[in-house]
């Protein structure tokens, strides 16, 4: 059994600046969401490989659990940091990770915390491994 994310939902009260901060990475909307009265209440955004993030407007975000980050991976971190800088995004520098990979992280219009991603022929994603960190829980 083959298995992959299909998409990840976020709220968001600022349609317009998590479509446009998307937009920089790259994602498309795919398919919009819209009430009986016709107003926009969402959307989906398409990564390349059938992977979507949902963004569902709100007022007030909901309780149902804490995303502490998610990642995407991206063939060319420089280009990626460029653009985000481009458009006035603060953005950390490269980095190499500890897992062999180079990384760059950011927040959205929403204060979600996004690391992009992009693996190297050492990459314990690709290669396996144990990858020691400094982490208590």
């Amino acid at each position: 059994m083959r298995t992959k994310l299909a998409h990840v939902c976020i709220e968001s009260n600022d349609l317009q600046a998590t479509e446009a901060f998307y937009r920089v990475l790259g994602l498309e909307r795919r398919f919009e969401f819209r009430n009986l009265q016709g107003e926009l209440v969402g959307f989906y955004l398409a990564f390349a490989d059938q992977t979507f993030i949902e963004v569902i407007r709100t007022n007030k975000p909901g309780p149902e659990g804490i995303i502490r980050h998610f990642a995407i991976e991206v063939d060319d971190i420089d280009e990626v940091y460029s653009r985000l800088k481009k458009h006035d995004i603060t953005v950390t520098e490269k980095e190499r990770a500890k897992d062999h990979l180079w990384m760059i992280t950011c927040h959205d219009p929403n204060g979600i915390f996004i690391e992009l991603q992009q693996y190297t022929a050492q990459s314990m994603q690709l290669v396996g491994g144990v990858c020691e960190v400094d982490y208590q829980p």
